[in-house]
């Protein structure tokens, strides 16, 4: 009975500790979706599958009516554009501040984890730096809408892309770094995966956003929406590391993050197996 009650806690932190890396995904990715379908719905930007585009337009869109729309290049469905105008623009900056929040908080519990099962390093330093940027530009992209603080708001997409790219890449190497099962080279290909599929989404959003086509633009923004939804699913992965974390997670922070302060766990059975070999030589 005490070993099933054991078995029965042990689930039940595992998935408590694994429900973080997989809400950021779900929360984030819904969210999103819910701020574009009221920017949609109130004719902020027009929809994903239309690709005709104007110079000017005789009335603005929020005012048209009629099942035909007149779009311009203001109204390209990109993910700060969904985001702009009110009520949409106040979800979408509650969106961007607690998924800076849930962020900085999966990747300093990804941090202490590598510390705690092996040791730490400069990839997982390097994980950390650029995870903590990624956030910093992610509030200020959130907060400073384009059409009101462009400058800011550029800014903060200018730290938030590119950090958030480097550190997938930095995960998946450090993935790679650690891995010592099936299991784990296994995560590590799908980060890889994931991580290439979001490089070339990037890389074409940010050529053809610099395009003065029409399609270009519209295919840019996109490229955005599946760049920002594989970086999200990205940290869902981690729920295969947390799902193994414990307590002990949190006094490696609370120690200073040194690995020479918390010794691993291999490191600890080592030091339990020398520890009791001296009695029982002493027995003999």
């Amino acid at each position: 009975m005490l070993l099933s009650f054991w078995w029965r806690s042990q689930v039940v932190s595992m998935s408590l500790w694994m429900i973080l890396p997989l809400s950021l995904p779900v929360f984030i990715i819904t969210g999103l979706w819910v701020v574009y379908a009221m920017a949609l719905y109130n004719q902020h930007v027009c929809p994903v599958n239309n690709w005709l585009y104007n110079e000017s337009c005789e009335e603005q869109l929020p005012f048209q009516r009629g099942p035909v729309l007149c779009c311009t290049l203001d109204n390209i469905p990109l993910i700060s554009k969904c985001g702009t105008l009110p009520p949409e623009s106040c979800f979408f900056s509650l969106i961007c501040s607690t998924g800076s929040f849930m962020v900085m908080l999966i990747g300093l519990l990804r941090y202490a984890h590598v510390i705690e099962k092996h040791q730490n390093c400069i990839l997982n330093t390097a994980g950390l730096s650029t995870g903590w940027i990624c956030a910093a530009g992610l509030i200020m992209v959130g907060n400073f809408q384009v059409d009101y603080a462009k400058v800011l708001h550029y800014v903060g997409a200018g730290v938030a892309f590119p950090s958030s790219m480097l550190f997938v890449c930095l995960q998946s190497a450090l993935t790679y770094r650690l891995a010592k099962t099936q299991e784990e080279y296994r995560t590590g290909h799908l980060r890889v995966a994931i991580t290439l599929l979001a490089l070339v989404a990037l890389v074409l959003s940010g050529v053809f956003f610099c395009q003065m086509s029409f399609a270009l633009q519209h295919a840019s923004a996109i490229f955005e929406w599946v760049y920002c939804i594989l970086i999200m699913l990205f940290y869902g992965t981690f729920a295969f590391e947390f799902g193994g974390m414990s307590g002990d997670t949190l006094l490696v922070l609370s120690r200073g993050g040194g690995v020479q302060n918390f010794p691993s766990s291999e490191h600890k059975a080592e030091v339990s197996t020398n520890h009791h070999q001296p009695d029982s030589l002493s027995m003999l």
